[in-house]
C-alpha cells in the first residue's frame, strides 16, 4: 500500500471512530439565580438534557447513563483529628485542603460503578471521592482518614449528597433531574456539570452556572455594608445606642 493510500484509510478510519460517538448534549436549568430571604430553608430546580445525534452516530444498544454534578463554591477546610488525653478532647493533628467545593452533589439514573469503571471515574472526576483532591506535600501527607471525616461531616450536614436514582430518562435521549440545594448552603455561584455516558465511555459533556444570592432587605445590607462601609458603621452604631437607650428608659425604676 503506498503512503498516500494509507493516509487516507487511517484519515477514514478517524472519521468512523468520530462518527461513532457524535451524540451533543444541549442542557437547561430552571433557573439561573435562588434567592435567599430571611426564612429560606432550601430550594429546587430542575434541570433538562436533550440528546442530540447525528445521522452517523451509531445505535447505542446499551441505552445511555447520565451524571449531573453540582459544584458549590469552592474555598480551603481543615480538618481536625481530636484524641482524648486525660479528662480532655484536643486537636492534635490536622490537614488542610483547598479548593474543596462548599456543596456536591452527584445524581445519576443508576449507581455509578455500573456507568463508568472507578479508574475513569477518577481520571474525569465522576463522584464525590474523585472532586476532592488530595492533600499536597506542603500541608502533609494525604490519609485517608482525613479525606474520610471530611466527607463524613459534608455528608451530616446535608452538603456533600449522592443520589442514584435522581436522574430519569423521559425518553431514550431525553432526561431530566431535580437539584435540592439546602437552607444552609453557601452564597455564590454553583456549576452544573451533565455528563453522558454509553457502555462506560463518557460521549458528551455540558457545563451552566446558577447563583445563589441574597434578596431583600438582606441583600441591601450586604450591599450598604460593602459599598459605604463608613456609613453602614455609624448607622449600626447609632441604632445600637438607641436600642440601648430605650431598654434603659422602659425598664428603669423610677
Amino acid at each position: 500500500m503506498s503512503r498516500r493510500a494509507g493516509l487516507a484509510a487511517a484519515a477514514l478510519a478517524m472519521a468512523a471512530c468520530g462518527g461513532a460517538s457524535a451524540e451533543e448534549l444541549v442542557m437547561s436549568l430552571g433557573t439561573d439565580r435562588i434567592a435567599i430571604r430571611s426564612n429560606f430553608t432550601g430550594a429546587a430546580l430542575s434541570v433538562v438534557g436533550i440528546v442530540e445525534r447525528d445521522a452517523a452516530t451509531v445505535p447505542r444498544a446499551a441505552g445511555y447513563d447520565a451524571v449531573v454534578t453540582v459544584l458549590g463554591p469552592r474555598g480551603a477546610v481543615s480538618v481536625w483529628q481530636k484524641r482524648l488525653i486525660g479528662p480532655l478532647w484536643l486537636n492534635l493533628d490536622q490537614r488542610k485542603y483547598i479548593a474543596i467545593p462548599a456543596f456536591i452533589s452527584v445524581m445519576s439514573n443508576r449507581p455509578l460503578d455500573a456507568i463508568v469503571q472507578e479508574g475513569l471515574r477518577v481520571k474525569q472526576r465522576i463522584g464525590v471521592e474523585a472532586l476532592l483532591p488530595e492533600q499536597s506535600q506542603s500541608r502533609g501527607a494525604d490519609a485517608p482518614e482525613f479525606r474520610a471525616a471530611l466527607q463524613r461531616l459534608r455528608r451530616a450536614e446535608g452538603l456533600f449528597v449522592s443520589n442514584e436514582a435522581a436522574v430519569r430518562f423521559i425518553t431514550p435521549s431525553v432526561l431530566q433531574a431535580r437539584i435540592e440545594i439546602p437552607g444552609r448552603a453557601p452564597l455564590g455561584v454553583y456549576t452544573v456539570d451533565l455528563a453522558l455516558f454509553a457502555d462506560g465511555a463518557l460521549l458528551a459533556r455540558k457545563e451552566q452556572n446558577f447563583s445563589v444570592t441574597k434578596a431583600g432587605l438582606e441583600q441591601a445590607f450586604t450591599i450598604a455594608a460593602a459599598e459605604m462601609s463608613l456609613l453602614y458603621g455609624i448607622l449600626t452604631s447609632l441604632t445600637a445606642l438607641m436600642f440601648g437607650w430605650l431598654a434603659s428608659a422602659v425598664f428603669r425604676r423610677d
